[in-house]
């Protein structure tokens, strides 16, 4: 089996064109090719899929097997991976997931995808479809215990759930293998939930370490930099233009006001080809 190792600010999948080639039982498969000391290595497998109603599918695995309904990251490279091998011709693609069909823009310079912009379409901010259970009809700054700890929580799903927390203590200082798997694996969260811990740094710039559900920490987090800056503009944070810091680098995000939807832009890069 070919595979393709690709990266988008640290956040890093092995790659499967099932245009060319059959995938089965994905979940054994993303286990055991993600770990990195028996395996090739990575947050998990996304298999680029041909599609009914769209340029392409991305069917993601994490490295725990459980299925993923959307990657920020992951999907910029599934661009970068359609454009590369010939399956589109132009800058402009669109891609089925989980959680919808998204547009995406390619980013390319003298001929080479370095990079897409990306439709993550409108944030859900109802409870029960994020979802967690939660007697209101929003759950924006609320308190909730975790771990014995109260902590303010504003949840938002970008077609998966996000817990984020604005905190003052330096997020590079958190023990968040400590931490993560406790939100992850909360009452509240009935389809568990990715974690995002967040400093504002300014109003147009924010850093955060994420707790991916079923994953672990990871370098970045493309869904989790759309949440977090949604949840910065609810709670009057930040502008609507905003540089998201992750471990792996920088993302930056905008909420149009006009549509509601969330654009998010950051790099695509291919590792290395192999076969196992």
């Amino acid at each position: 089996m070919k595979f393709t190792k690709m990266q988008g600010i640290g956040n890093d999948y092995i790659y499967i064109d099932c245009f060319k080639q059959i995938v089965e039982k994905p979940k054994e498969l993303s286990i055991h090719l993600s770990n990195r000391h028996f395996g090739i290595g990575g947050d998990g497998i996304i298999l680029i899929c041909p599609s009914d109603v769209a340029d392409c599918r991305m069917d993601i695995y994490n490295s725990d097997g459980s299925r993923a309904e959307m990657c920020g990251n992951g999907i910029r490279c599934v661009g970068k991976f359609m454009y590369d091998n010939g399956y589109i011709k132009n800058d402009l693609l669109t891609v089925e997931t989980l959680s919808g069909v998204k547009a995406i823009k390619l980013v390319l310079k003298d001929g080479i995808c370095t990079g897409a912009i990306v439709n993550m379409g409108a944030p859900i901010l109802a409870p029960a479809k994020i979802p967690v259970i939660w007697n209101d009809d929003n759950m924006i700054d609320k308190e909730v215990c975790v771990g014995g700890i109260t902590y303010n929580i504003t949840c938002v799903s970008m077609g998966n759930p996000h817990a984020i927390i604005f905190t003052e203590e330096d997020v590079d200082d958190l023990q968040l293998a400590a931490i993560g798997p406790l939100f992850e694996n909360h009452m509240i969260f009935p389809a568990k939930t990715n974690t995002e811990f967040v400093n504002v740094i300014d109003r147009n710039t924010l850093k955060m370490r994420v707790w991916e559900r079923g994953a672990g920490e990871t370098f970045g987090c493309g869904t989790g930099a759309s949440a977090v800056a949604v949840a910065a503009i609810l709670n009057d944070l930040c502008e609507r233009d905003v540089t998201v810091m992750l471990k792996g680098g920088n993302l930056k995000i905008t909420w149009d006001e006009n549509s509601g939807h969330v654009f998010m832009e950051g790099p695509a890069v291919t590792v290395f080809h192999g076969e196992v």
